[in-house]
This record gives C-alpha cells, sequence and structure tokens, in this order.
C-alpha cells in the first residue's frame, strides 16, 4: 500500500530506489560493506559468535540446574531453553547468511537488518505469549553483537553486484529474503546518523537518505548536501514505518518520502528525476565560467569540504579555493577505522598538504577543530549528562582551549602545511576578548615550538568565525586582532534566535531571513568594507540561491559553499546587476517581514 512520510528537505533532487535499515540497537553497531572474498569469513564471524553465546548459555544452564527452586525458579531455566532455540533457530541464521551473501553486509549489520524482520514477524502475531518473544530475541541478538564487539572497519563502497535475471516491477517487489541480488539503487533509512556515519556513507552507494531526526542545518544534512544526493531529515517515525527492501521515494525538493509507489507515481517521479538530471548537465557548461556579475563585479566562489579528497569536486565545480575545510571530520569515526582516537601532528599535515595539493595552488582556508553538540568524537554522546546544553557549552575554540596540546598539536600540523601552498586558519566560535589573545598567543607558541625543533612552516592569515551574537555586535574588537572574518550563518541563526538546529520540533523557527540575522549580517559585511578587510559567508546561505541576490546587494563578494551549489549559486552571480540590488537589499534588511520582501 503506498503512503507518503513529510520531513524537512535538506539536500535537493530526487531519488528512487530499495529501503536499506540502519536499526538502532543498544550498543553501537558497525554498518559496512565487504568484499565478495570476505563472505565466508563474516559468515564464520556469525557461527563462532553464535558458538560461544551456545556456549554461554549452556553454562547458565547447568549452573541453574545445580540451584535450589527458591534460588532459580523454573521460569528461568524455561527462558534459557526459549535463548538456545531463537539462537539456532533457522530463520535468524539462514536470513543473516542472506544479507551477507547477496547484499555483502558485514556480520553485525546483517544481524540488526534481520533481527528487525523477524521482529516485525513477532509484532504481527495474534498469540500475546508469542509477541512477547520478540524480547528474547532482541536479547539474544544484542549477545551476539556483544561477541563481536571490536570488529568494526570503515564503510567501503561494495563491488558492483550481480544483474537480476528478471527486471519487471512485480518482481522488483519480491520478497526481499530470496535469494537473488539486487540492481535496484539503495536508499537509507535510519533514526539518526552521526557526522561520523555521513562521513563514512560518503565512501558508499546510497542513493539517497532519509532520518527521523534533524534540522535543514543539523551536521547530517550539511554532509547530506555535499554528498550531492536527495536527503530528507525530521521525518519522525520513518525508521518504524518503512520496511527493508521497500520500494521508496525521496523528493529532496519538498521533503516527502513516498513508500511502495505505485507505477503512476514511479513514472511521474522518474520523470523529474530525469529533468534534474538535465537541469545538472545545463548548470555544468558554467563550470569554466568566471563569476561576474553583469555590471562587472568579480564574484569569488569558494568550497567548503570535510576531507582532503574533497578537493577533487570542489576543483570540479570551478571553486576558486576552500572557504572552510571542516578539520573536525579528521578527528571523528577513528574507532571504526581501528585508529587512535586523536590524529597526531604528521597525520594532520599530511591532510592538510593533500588538500593544498588537490586545490592546485589555489587559497585553503582550514577552521580548527569544532566538536561537540552534535558533533562529538568518539565515545563521547551528544547528549553528555555534564553537559546539559551541549550548544551552549564546551565546544569549538572553547574545547581547544580547554586541551592546548591537542591544539598545539594541530596549530603546529596546519603552520607546516602552510610552507606548500596559501592557507588561511580560521577560529571558530570566538566572542571574548579573552579567548582571542588566549587563542593567538597559542598560534604564536605554536610558531616557537617549530623554530625550536628546525621545522620550516609558512605565513598564515589568521581569522574568526562570527556565529556568536556576541561577536557580531564587537566587530571592531576583532577587527583589530584578525585579517579577515568568516560568517557562520548556520550557527549565528541557532544563537539568535535560541533554536537548537538539530531538533526537528522547532525546525519551523529557524529563519535565516529574520531580521535580527540579517541585520547581523548586513552590518558584519559593512564594517569588513569600511576597514578594508575580507569578509566571507561560508554557512549555507551563502549556497542557497534564494539569498544569493540579497548578499550581493550587501555588498558581500565572498560565498563559500558545498562544491554542488556552487554552479547553481554561479548562475544566479552572472544574472545580477549589483548596482540595482543595493537599495533593494537595504529595503530587505529593515523590513518588518524580509521573507515576503525576498519574494519581490
Amino acid at each position: 500500500m503506498t503512503f507518503s512520510i513529510h520531513g524537512l528537505p535538506v539536500a535537493r533532487g530526487i531519488a528512487i530506489g530499495r529501503a536499506v535499515l540502519v536499526v538502532s540497537s543498544r550498543i553501537d553497531v558497525a554498518h559496512y560493506f565487504i568484499k565478495p572474498e570476505e563472505v565466508e569469513t563474516e559468515i564464520d564471524r556469525v557461527r563462532v559468535a553464535r558458538d560461544g553465546v551456545a556456549e554461554e548459555l549452556q553454562k547458565l544452564q547447568a549452573s541453574v540446574a545445580l540451584m535450589g527452586p527458591n534460588d532459580a525458579p523454573h521460569e528461568l531455566s524455561a527462558l534459557l531453553d526459549v535463548h538456545q532455540m531463537l539462537l539456532q533457530d533457522e530463520v535468524l541464521t539462514t536470513g543473516v547468511k542472506h544479507w551477507i551473501v547477496e547484499r555483502l553486509y558485514n556480520a553485525e549489520w546483517a544481524l540488526t537488518t534481520q533481527l528487525e524482520i523477524v521482529a516485525r514477524q513477532f509484532d504481527e502475531m495474534e498469540d500475546e505469549y508469542l509477541r512477547e518473544r520478540k524480547a528474547d530475541l532482541e536479547q539474544v541478538v544484542e549477545r551476539l553483537l556483544h561477541r563481536m564487539k571490536g570488529t568494526a572497519a570503515v564503510l567501503a563502497p561494495p563491488p558492483p553486484r550481480r544483474k537480476r535475471a528478471a527486471e519487471h516491477h512485480d518482481e522488483d517487489h519480491a520478497d526481499p529474503t530470496a535469494g537473488e541480488a539486487f540492481d535496484a539503487p539503495l536508499v537509507l533509512i535510519a533514526h539518526d546518523l552521526s557526522p561520523a556515519d555521513m562521513l563514512q556513507f560518503k565512501k558508499s552507494v546510497f542513493a539517497g537518505f532519509v532520518t527521523d531526526v534533524g534540522g535543514r542545518t543539523s551536521h547530517t544534512a550539511i554532509v547530506a548536501r555535499s554528498m550531492d544526493i536527495p536527503a530528507v531529515v525530521g521525518a519522525r517515525s520513518a525508521s518504524q514505518l518503512v520496511r527493508q527492501d521497500d520500494w521508496v521515494i525521496i523528493d529532496g525538493d519538498t521533503g516527502v518520502v513516498i513508500v511502495d509507489p505505485s507505477p503512476i507515481i514511479l513514472a511521474e517521479y522518474g520523470f523529474k528525476q530525469r529533468q534534474g538530471d538535465l537541469e545538472r548537465g545545463r548548470l555544468s557548461r558554467l563550470r569554466h565560467k568566471p563569476a561576474v556579475t553583469l555590471d562587472g563585479q568579480r564574484v569569488e566562489l569558494l568550497a567548503n569540504i570535510e576531507m582532503p579528497e574533497d578537493t577533487l569536486g570542489a576543483v570540479k565545480a570551478g571553486a576558486v579555493g576552500v572557504g572552510l575545510f571542516r578539520s573536525e571530520f579528521l578527528f571523528m569515526g577513528r574507532e571504526s577505522q581501528r585508529k587512535t582516537r586523536l590524529p597526531d601532528e604528521d597525520e594532520q599535515y599530511e591532510a592538510y598538504r593533500r588538500a593544498i595539493d588537490g586545490m592546485q595552488g589555489m587559497p585553503v582556508t582550514i577552521r580548527t577543530i569544532d566538536v561537540g553538540a552534535d558533533k562529538p568524537l568518539d565515545g563521547k554522546s551528544v547528549r553528555d549528562d555534564a553537559h546539559l546544553n551541549p550548544a551552549l557549552g564546551l565546544r569549538a575554540i572553547r574545547w581547544s582551549l580547554a586541551d592546548p596540546a591537542m591544539f598545539l598539536t594541530q596549530l603546529r600540523a596546519i603552520l607546516r602545511a602552510a610552507a606548500h601552498g596559501e592557507i588561511h586558519l580560521l577560529i571558530p566560535m570566538l566572542a571574548h576578548v579573552s579567548e582571542i589573545r588566549q587563542t593567538l598567543s597559542l598560534i604564536d607558541f605554536a610558531r616557537a615550538e617549530l623554530d625550536n625543533r628546525g621545522v620550516a612552516y609558512g605565513h598564515v592569515k589568521v581569522g574568526a568565525m562570527i556565529e556568536i551574537p556576541a561577536a557580531a555586535l564587537t566587530l571592531r574588537t576583532f577587527l583589530k586582532y584578525f585579517d579577515f572574518l568568516s560568517i557562520g550563518t548556520n550557527d549565528l541563526i541557532q544563537y539568535t534566535l535560541a533554536i537548537d538546529r538539530a531538533d526537528e520540533s522547532v525546525a519551523h523557527l529557524y529563519d535565516p531571513a529574520h531580521p535580527a540575522v540579517l541585520r547581523l549580517v548586513a552590518d558584519t559585511i559593512a564594517e569588513c568594507r569600511r576597514q578594508g578587510k575580507g569578509v566571507s559567508v561560508c554557512g549555507e546561505m551563502a549556497g542557497d540561491v534564494m539569498f544569493t541576490r540579497l548578499l550581493l546587494g550587501l555588498g558581500l563578494r565572498s560565498f563559500s559553499m558545498h562544491p554542488s551549489q556552487i554552479l547553481a549559486v554561479k548562475q544566479e552571480v552572472l544574472r545580477a546587476d549589483v548596482s540595482k540590488l543595493e537599495a533593494w537589499a537595504r529595503e530587505v534588511v529593515e523590513a518588518e517581514d524580509p521573507a515576503a520582501a525576498l519574494a519581490r
């Protein structure tokens, strides 16, 4: 039966494919694809874990047999029998083997996938006793996962899958546990995805994804846009309503997810998908055209990246540099890669140097590590009990200043990389002059350390992020200390409007066109221009074509965005006459309802 789920559109386009559910577990579960030659190894891992759990249960049964009836009631022994039976159940074991062999899932992923399918069967049983056995099955699978814990690996692209013998629509809706391989695109459905998860999925084959939680500028959404695949977040109950291998349409333009679509709906969205491909083809012709307005104003279009390898997409999209290298992604997901918790100086230096090489002589702006809130490091929960409001707690520069050794390691690596190309150093979330002085002092100390070691390093321009209202209201102090400023509109909106940008329950209040936000942005651009200092916007507003003309009219000449957004923004720049936009832009900023003025 066809039904739709509504969420927030965060990455444009249409994706059509079979659902892959990442099922929540009480312990962390790695999700990655294996190589064909690793299939038997993964099956053996499940077999070894099953044998180990069976032995555990046997020992428990033996100990129960030695207890008296008052110490061990009969129900406990019967429960252990049930667990043994479920452990050896053919539906579980055969299903797990199917996901490993046919989809090339790792063992843990195969286990949780089959658990979800079998659990739904329990839910549909009329007998209450049998329905309650779902909890026993979950406990058995959790035992298996504990046996295999610590065997995670980075998510890698699966090898090409074999074609199905049949291509008809009815056969495509066949039982997903059938023993055939699939060639249909895959779409990811999850309750939530951490930034580290998203970083791993960037290397995969998913055509789109849907999450129950998240907002338009949550970091999950930001990375989705960098992947240039359709995505919907804040879909509330998607992971409960969608079943493994359901056909799903993700409409990243409207935020609608259509499950089990009819042939007519499939045809309609297939047409929309092809139209989107044609539009991207037309935009690609602008790649090598300079970004110059109709009245001759040259505009700098830069790229936001997460990893050095992203420079390939930046250059391909026509970026003239990197305006934001989110260095924290070098620090994330390391447990799954079996690496030490934090990258050392040499590893960071090599990463930054690869980014310089990838940009082929164009400038690279590296933001120092910005963790905390919705970007935890491994082993740190997003909602740590010690920090009741992480967005207002120890994050970004506050985190770095609280751990000077870690911060100095990163600063030395960046300074060393600057010997190979033009690097700008960007500091996030500054608000106090004491933080500014402490940060600049540590940069000087890092230089002195390299001098003492006789290690070469280069000159860097140092800039500050304007993302806290306090910073936007004390611009003259910031411009006294820094070479340039970069407006991080995502956090600036969050802190100005007191809205958690990752919380879908208040997402409707997140408003880039709010008068207070626009005035802070306008004042920052104007003050930088008065003092002859560089200023850019590196938040999501920079890549939103709805704001391109407004920002140009306010005097902005440097935009930094995901590579996938550059060509659409360039098209707006090429059509703009700034001399005719300035008065209009001032009217929009002063308007009571700027959104309405923007639409005119």
